[in-house]
């Protein structure tokens, strides 16, 4: 098992503002961009071939990761003109696959943490004799997922759509995102149009009688595809409780990055991480949250379960509870930003203007 494509063409469009000039997989988590980790793992499990599959600001991933051998990968990057969908992406990227028809190749989404062990997969895949083979996930409440019902040997039965009703909830078990492909599978995609695995190749594949194995792994699973989501896995890879070999320090409580900034009296804690060149003045408290590059936490501001953008200011006093603020941003002093909002890119919110209680 050498070869994999990473699909990491999507706009992150839940969560804008942070993709606003930043493609999904390359926002930081943990210090690094996000797809550093899904690339380490899959070295650390024997891959050393990764062809990215690239869309929306396709341009900012070679420079930054190169030819992959810093990582000791080979890396290669296709860039979509147009969306093609999970299932054209993997189609567009084949001429630079090297596996024979009958090899595996593994497919990741480049949203997704996951603890998956991705050898026992590709073991699964072999072992089984499969065409495609997927990683589920069991989840306790499937309702806002695809559910992939299998027989007792783990052989996939059908692709159910999201359930409307509690009699449609037939299983626990979701799509994962992660797969291994027989390469002649990934040939067989239509060429030059979008498709989706899920909605078109799977259930094809189903119907015309191929071998799809689901095989369930519980370990660490979380889709990154809102602001909330991404906050929160920053933090488990920082704690530990998401493995990576990529962090870039010792897990705990808190990761400050070279040349970051944190006065003595700053209280760090749930995993935050401090990006290069930012400052937490006196008196702050950051918890579960993740600070960008170059910006600024003032003197006895509290962030919780937040994210602030690359260069963004948090003015003194300010309380931030799940919020986004994007690059360049300013949040005046004595502001309170709750449960969920997003502000924009360079925006500016003057001092005292945005309150959720009594300013006494």
């Amino acid at each position: 098992m050498t070869e994999a494509i990473l699909l990491v063409g999507g706009k992150g469009t839940r969560l804008r503002p942070l993709t606003v000039h930043t493609p999904k997989p390359m926002v930081p988590a943990a210090g690094v961009p996000f797809l550093t980790h899904q690339l380490a793992r899959a070295r650390a499990a024997g891959v050393d071939h990764i062809v990215l599959a690239t869309s929306y600001l396709a341009e900012v991933f070679e420079p930054h990761f190169g030819d992959g051998s810093a990582l000791g990968l080979h890396l290669e990057y296709v860039t979509e003109k147009e969306p093609l969908g999970t299932g054209g992406a993997l189609r567009n990227v084949a001429e630079r696959l090297r596996s024979g028809p009958d090899e595996p190749v593994l497919i990741f989404n480049g949203d997704i943490l996951t603890g998956l062990d991705i050898r026992a997969l590709v073991g699964t895949h072999q072992s089984t004799g499969a065409d495609v083979s997927l990683h589920l996930t069991k989840v306790t409440d499937p309702r806002a997922y695809g559910l992939v019902p299998t027989d007792d040997t783990g052989r996939v039965l059908a692709f159910l759509e999201k359930p409307q009703t509690p009699e449609e909830i037939v299983t626990d078990q979701i799509n994962a995102g992660a797969y291994v492909f027989r390469r002649s599978v990934i040939d067989s995609i239509p060429a030059g149009r979008p498709v989706s695995v899920e909605r078109e190749t799977f259930p094809g594949l189903l119907a015309a009688g191929a071998h799809l194995q689901g095989m369930v792994d519980s370990t660490y699973w979380l889709d990154l595809g809102t602001p909330a989501a991404f906050v929160r896995g920053s933090a488990d890879l920082v704690m530990g409780r998401a493995p990576s070999p990529a962090v870039p320090g010792r897990r705990g409580d808190r990761l400050i990055l070279p040349t970051a900034r944190v006065a003595s009296d700053a209280k760090l804690t749930g995993g935050t991480v401090v990006g290069e060149g930012a400052f937490v003045a006196e008196g702050a408290r950051v918890c579960g949250s993740t600070i960008l590059p170059g910006a600024v936490i003032e003197p006895g501001a509290v962030v919780t379960d937040s994210l602030i953008g690359s260069r963004a200011r948090v003015g003194e006093r300010s309380v931030l509870t799940g919020a986004v603020v994007g690059d360049g941003a300013v949040v005046g002093a004595d502001n309170e930003l709750r449960d969920g909002v997003r502000v924009w890119c360079d925006a500016r919110i003057p001092a005292g203007a945005v309150r959720f209680s009594s300013d006494q």
